[in-house]
């Protein structure tokens, strides 16, 4: 088959041949079949070359640099292509953040990862919950945007990417349109091949239409409150996608930044593409959000084993989905089986397949395109150098290896900082609030969920700034909420729901921590003020015993001041009682700031006094079996610098082929 980037000159009735190729209007004769690949990448997070900012180290594993070798691949695979983006592009390494926040964009400056995506010839984006974590103002500029809503100054259009970018269901308050375009429609050129047999060009009109959580104005309401409002992504679909088949349409892409949720639909749902796949309409529809990869046969991801889901074939009510991963080390390929029935073009469900392409197998991974690090490389290089500047020193090494275990060598200096900001802020601004105490809880960012490398570590010596961003991964800002002790038990009990039921009867091997479950939601004090325990005998919801504050048990009407960030005081994780009602301080700083004013005014951090004070522990409970556990191998002398005598390692080799080890906690001990 020819490539589809053939120059065939079109008209109308006749065919003409031109170097072997016949144009003809729609889709050629009767009977016409094409295949054509959507590709799509997703929560990319800025991860544009193969670069770890917080390690300062190259970092193989991730990467759009490499992730374009699978692009080139699978277009020289299925030469009728169109490449799309999930959205949480922006925002996510020390890079995105330099570019909006260290060293903003000047107008006329293109985005990083933007070049990236212009080189690569993009088709169109989505827009993902992350990319509004800058603001408005910035997500406007750095699109290209004309945004009409308040806040954000009316004047010339800035540098953007040279694509379209569509979302259906966010809409401005005061002009009462979309944000951006709702949807886009796309002439490709594509070859197909006749009954005969022969090679026709034909034009195929791709209708791309964008979602976004609509949590977002829970999770950035400090930005987004009283400019923008959402709507479900069902009521955006069902207005817009009959549109789209009236402009001409002749398949239609759902870009929708969620996962899938079969619960009872709600037009606030922050993963609603099970229900978004029941649209009459949808030709495709590409899904991200979640991190995991779909299709997956062999996954125990609970989302992936919905009714109506075939994790193997990739279908979701019978609608091709793909989700590829995050940071560029998946690309989705659905090859869409397409026929020309004379008057329109049909998918072929039988003889379309879904796919998600790792760029790494075992351990050997693809190479990186060799056009992409050169895009970006003053921008790479200022970044490295802005997060080497030095904060402070610690004499003892600060990592999440075993976080789950109770090491909180990379807590307790965050919630210290939190902790002293929230009071200082208190004592000054809100007098009278200032005699309740300030508890503090953050949680490790960085548990492997994206591979044995995603764990926060920081070495014993000198703390840079991207030490700073290894602990403090989000550019949150700092929330103080008030909550009683029914309040405080409720919000711990929501976070032991990181670990699954353990039954002590049992003598094969159990899991301890439950992968549903984000580690980011795993919230923990880390204070000798406050203690607890943690009964995983117990199911969820009533494990959290002998709840003590200053060596008192906790009264349900007991108030305190808890220092968190805005995503959880708003809702972000689905805590009881977090909704935004009970905010007392919306600080006008960052919680990773504020950990590096801590540091610096601190200068030399000691673990006596800043990485081995736990406020949970495991109720102790004899297992006739093993309770096991995953992280990096090699790690257990870490364990021990922890206090943590009850862990060993069991195998350097999980067995599951991605380079974890097998780890055992007693938790009798």
């Amino acid at each position: 088959m020819k490539s589809p980037t053939t120059n065939c000159l079109p008209l109308l009735c006749l065919p003409l041949l031109l170097a072997g190729c016949a144009t003809i209007p729609g889709g050629g004769p009767a009977g016409s079949r094409a295949t054509v690949a959507i590709l799509e990448t997703t929560d990319l997070h800025g991860n544009v070359v193969s670069y770890d900012y917080y390690k300062l180290a190259p970092e193989a594993s991730i990467g759009l640099e490499r992730t374009a070798t699978l692009i080139a691949q699978a277009r020289a695979q299925y030469p009728n292509n169109v490449l799309l983006d999930n959205g949480d592009t922006i925002q996510g390494t020390a890079l995105s953040d330099y570019q909006a926040i260290v060293q903003p964009l000047d107008c006329t400056e293109t985005l990083a990862i933007y070049k990236a995506f212009n080189a690569l010839g993009y088709d169109g984006t989505g827009i993902g919950n992350h990319d509004f974590n800058y603001g408005l103002a910035y997500l406007n500029q750095v699109s290209g945007s004309q945004f009409d809503v308040d806040g954000v100054t009316a004047g010339k259009r800035c540098a953007g990417p040279a694509f379209p970018q569509v979302l259906a269901n966010v809409v401005s308050v005061k002009s009462r349109q979309p944000l951006f375009k709702p949807y886009a429609i796309i002439d490709k050129r594509i070859a197909a091949v006749a009954p005969d047999g022969s090679e026709v060009a034909a034009t195929l009109r791709v209708g791309i239409i964008g979602f976004t959580p609509p949590t977002i104005l829970t999770w950035d309401k400090r930005w987004l409150e009283g400019k923008v409002v959402t709507e479900g992504v069902r009521e955006a679909a069902l207005r817009y996608i009959p549109e789209m088949r009236a402009q001409g349409a002749d398949i239609v892409v759902a870009i929708s930044h969620g996962g899938l949720d079969a619960a009872p639909y709600s037009p606030s749902m922050e993963n609603g593409n099970w229900h978004l796949a029941r649209v009459p309409g949808i030709d495709a529809m590409l899904i991200g959000h979640s991190h995991q990869v779909f299709p997956n046969a062999a996954s125990t991801v609970p989302q992936f084993d919905l009714p109506g889901v075939d994790k193997a074939k990739g279908l979701v009510h019978g609608v091709p989905t793909v989700m590829a991963g995050l940071w560029g080390k998946h690309l989705g390929v659905i090859g869409l089986s397409l026929s020309w029935n004379g008057k329109a073009w049909m998918v072929d469900k039988a003889h379309t397949t879904v796919e998600a392409r790792a760029i790494a197998a075992g351990r050997d991974v693809v190479a990186a395109d060799p056009a992409i690090a050169p895009l970006i490389e003053a921008e790479h290089a200022a970044t490295i150098r802005y997060v080497k500047t030095p904060v402070g020193r610690t004499d003892f090494r600060m990592s999440t290896y075993f976080a789950d275990a109770g090491d909180v060598s990379a807590i307790q200096v965050v919630n210290q900082a939190q902790g002293a900001y929230l009071q200082d802020y208190v004592k000054t601004n809100l007098p009278q609030l200032a005699h309740l105490p300030v508890l503090s809880v953050s949680s490790p960012f960085k548990t492997g969920s994206a591979g044995v490398t995603d764990y926060t570590d920081v070495p014993a010596g000198g703390i840079a700034l991207n030490n700073a961003a290894d602990l403090y991964l989000y550019p949150n800002a700092l929330y103080g909420v008030k909550v009683d002790g029914a309040g405080l038990q409720a919000w711990l009990e929501k976070a032991a729901g990181r670990f699954n039921t353990i039954d002590p009867r049992r003598t094969e091997p159990q899991e301890l921590v439950n992968t549903g479950f984000p580690g980011y939601n795993f919230d923990m004090p880390a204070s000798a003020e406050l203690r607890y325990e943690i009964d995983i005998t117990q199911p969820p919801g009533k494990r959290v015993k002998n709840l003590r504050f200053r060596d008192a048990p906790v009264a349900t009407d007991q108030e305190f001041l808890v220092a968190t960030n805005n995503y959880r005081a708003s809702g972000g994780g689905a805590f009881p009682g977090l909704d935004g009602s009970n905010t007392v301080v919306a600080a006008p700083d960052n919680n990773r700031d504020v950990l590096i004013a801590y540091i610096r005014k601190q200068g030399q951090l000691t673990r006596a006094g800043h990485g081995s004070s736990r406020s949970w522990r495991f109720a102790p409970v004899a297992t006739a079996g093993p309770v096991v556990f995953h992280s990096a191998p090699g790690k257990e002398a870490l364990a021990r610098e922890a206090g943590l005598s009850n862990v060993r390692q069991l195998n350097a080799d999980d067995g599951g082929g991605k380079g974890f080890g097998l780890y055992a906690i007693d938790l009798a001990r």
